[in-house]
C-alpha cells in the first residue's frame, strides 16, 4: 500500500537560492508518515494517548534534485514491518515526473514510559 500526499513549497521552506532547504524535506517526510498512520483508521493523537508513540530510529536519505519555491510536491509513503518491534517506511518526494528525495526511515514503537513495545495490530496488516 502506497499513500500519496501533496504539499506546496512556500517561501518559508526555501533557502536564499529559492530551493527547499534540506532539513525541510524531513518535515515533508514526517507529514507523509503521520498521514499514513492516520490512514490505518486512527489519528496519531489517539495512538499516542493509548501509549503508542512512533519514533524515528534511523534514516537514510538521498537528495536527487531540488524542489523550488511554488512547486507542488508529492510525498509517497509505503510501510513494511520487518519485525514486531521495527517498522520501515520507504518514502519518496516527487514533483510530477522528477524524483526529488528518497528515504528509508526505520521507526520503533515506544510506550508512555519510553520503553520499546510491539507495533499494534493494524501495522501487521499493511499490505
Amino acid at each position: 500500500m502506497e499513500q500519496r500526499v501533496a504539499y506546496k513549497v512556500y517561501y518559508e521552506d526555501t533557502d536564499s537560492l529559492g530551493v527547499v532547504y534540506y532539513a525541510n524535506y524531513l518535515k515533508y517526510l514526517e507529514r507523509g508518515r503521520t498521514e499514513f498512520v492516520g490512514s490505518l483508521g486512527r489519528d496519531i493523537r489517539d495512538w499516542n494517548k493509548d501509549g503508542y508513540n512512533f519514533v524515528v530510529y534511523a534514516m537514510t536519505i538521498r537528495f536527487r534534485k531540488p524542489a523550488e519555491l511554488g512547486d507542488t510536491v508529492d510525498v509517497v509513503s509505503a510501510f513494511e514491518l520487518p519485525s514486531a518491534y521495527r517498522g520501515l517506511f520507504r518514502q519518496r518526494i516527487e514533483r510530477v515526473t522528477d524524483l526529488i528525495v528518497e528515504a528509508d526511515v526505520e521507526i520503533v514503537c515506544l510506550d508512555g514510559s519510553r520503553n520499546l513495545r510491539e507495533f499494534p495490530e493494524p501495522f501487521h496488516r499493511v499490505p
